[in-house]
């Protein structure tokens, strides 16, 4: 299984649903040195699935005062795939520590340059 961290649309029931067939369980979780910027989305596909034009991105900071909170959601390695696919290119997949110790998938801004 992957843990893949969720701070917007991943975490709505109609995007689980039609992202992964399924609705995701997971826990709470925060992530420190990152603060939610906004991105306009293009992509048919994802403006369908999300029904939101904007949507949140995890921006960079280095700052451990800054912190987003999400859910930590248990998916298989072909699901994590379907996520990917959902995502557009302004993001990117990394694997990051959180504050309770966990290490999880998580889609943050393309041009961040992570220590």
């Amino acid at each position: 299984m992957e843990a893949l961290f969720s701070y917007g649309t991943l975490q709505q029931k109609n995007v689980q649903l039609e992202t992964f067939g399924r609705e995701l369980l997971g826990e709470a979780d925060t992530l420190a040195c990152f603060v939610l910027g906004e991105i306009e989305i293009t992509d048919p596909m994802v403006l369908e699935r999300s029904g939101k034009r904007f949507h949140p991105i995890l921006r960079y900071t280095g700052n451990p005062q800054d912190s987003i909170s999400g859910t930590i959601f248990l998916i298989t390695s072909d699901e994590l795939a379907q996520a990917d696919e959902y995502e557009v290119d302004a993001y990117k997949r990394a694997l990051i520590t959180f504050t309770s110790g966990r290490a999880a998938w998580c889609y943050i801004d393309a041009q961040a340059n992570l220590p």
